[in-house]
């Protein structure tokens, strides 16, 4: 079944009527109703194939991508994505599990200094060897290579797993990097100042951090700007508010999307819309009862009694589609679909899964200079949604 349902157009025109008198006619017929032109409706067709579980891209000035794999590879495509080349000077990624290399950011100011941020798991060293931890890459763009690279962050501490890393980067307006960060399977962690497990942190282009950051108190990592995370694998600034907002896994159903507000604890693992894994899913299993508040932010929706998994996360503000404008758009994994969500505010009004029917799990979802959409699945494929 397809989850396309084209948007209606109402037309109204007039009806002219015959004049009379002065020798006209009066027997003369109304000029006909001009037949209203439907609004084409979107397609959606595969750029390419053959990519290597990848995980996010971003559009470079000049139009072309860059994409990144998960098993730590980063490829610059054309515009069309007919050419594709490597890119080299990345760090070692644990691709293992749920890690590897992820986002991808691009500087603010990029077409003068050509810096880019990548986000990956980070194998430990020494005493943490057999860990690993979200970090945040930085590197000059230069050619096919990447130069100049340093870690500007480290989440901490590196603890054993593979799973819940995050991670996804966006810049805010004053040009701070806020970084999502998962809980790594742990749970209480994301409740712990003295962690960066479960928050989201923002730090500055050098890795500093920022002197208006939320005050937590002594003991608190530096950096947190938001606790109670399980897994925020989508995130997006609103254009109108400038304000972040972040989409994240629950366990079993509990999936959210939250507006990040500075020091909101958002209530993992203490409440969760979701279940326990090996629990029956009913309301009777709701995690600490569900509701949030009024100890912790409720989430603006949530997706019950399954999860979706959301991935990636972003607002339309192109000129292609005019009817979603304002709109919010997320990948899914295990719901395997594209979701659009009509917002009023910070109210969101309706949901609606799109391309469902293609059995795909879509990694992230970005908005290419021309208003088309640009999709990443993990079966390898970039598709793009145009009119």
């Amino acid at each position: 079944m397809s989850a396309w349902q084209p948007t209606s157009v109402v037309l109204m025109a007039a009806v002219l009527a015959a004049c009379g008198g002065g020798g006209g006619d009066s027997n003369a017929s109304p000029a006909p109703t001009p037949t209203p032109t439907p609004t084409p409706t979107p397609q959606l067709t595969t750029l390419r194939a053959d990519l290597g579980s990848p995980w996010s891209l971003a559009v470079l000035p000049d139009g072309r991508l860059l994409v990144t794999q998960r098993s730590g590879g980063l490829l610059r495509l054309s515009a069309d994505g007919r050419q594709m080349e490597p890119i080299f000077g990345l760090p070692a990624v644990d691709a293992a599990g749920q890690g590897g290399l992820l986002d991808i950011a691009l500087d603010p100011d990029f077409s003068q200094n050509g810096f880019l941020y990548l986000s990956f798991s980070e194998p430990g060293t020494g005493s943490e060897s057999g860990r690993s931890g979200t970090a945040v890459f930085k590197a000059r763009l230069q050619g096919a290579a990447l130069v100049e690279g340093q870690v500007i962050f480290r989440q901490t501490p590196k603890v054993s797993g593979a799973g819940h890393y995050g991670s996804r980067l966006v810049f805010s307006r004053d040009k701070t990097l806020f970084v999502t960060l998962g809980e790594r399977q742990q749970g209480s962690p994301a409740q712990d100042l003295g962690k960066t497990l479960g928050k989201v942190v923002r730090i500055a282009r050098d890795g500093s951090m920022p002197p208006d950051n939320p005050a937590l108190g002594p003991g608190a990592a530096p950096g947190i700007y938001s606790l109670g995370h399980r897994n925020p694998q989508g995130a997006a600034l609103h254009p109108q508010t400038g304000e972040l907002w972040v989409s994240e896994h629950g366990p079993q159903g509990g999936d959210e999307i939250n507006r990040i507000v500075p020091g909101g604890n958002y209530g993992w693992p203490v409440r969760s819309y979701g279940c326990n894994y090996g629990d029956p899913v009913g309301d009777a299993c709701r995690i600490g009862g569900g509701t949030h508040a009024p100890a912790y932010l409720e989430p603006l929706t949530y997706w019950v009694p399954i999860s979706v998994a959301p991935a990636g996360l972003l607002f339309y503000t192109g000129a292609m589609f005019p009817e979603w404008q304002g709109q919010l758009f997320s990948g899914s994994l295990a719901g395997q679909a594209l979701w659009r969500l009509r917002l009023s505010g910070t109210t969101v009004l309706e949901r609606t899964a799109l391309y469902g029917n293609l059995g795909e799990r879509f990694r992230d979802v970005r908005q290419a200079p021309d208003g088309a959409l640009l999709l990443l699945t993990d079966s390898g494929k970039l598709l793009r949604l145009y009119r």
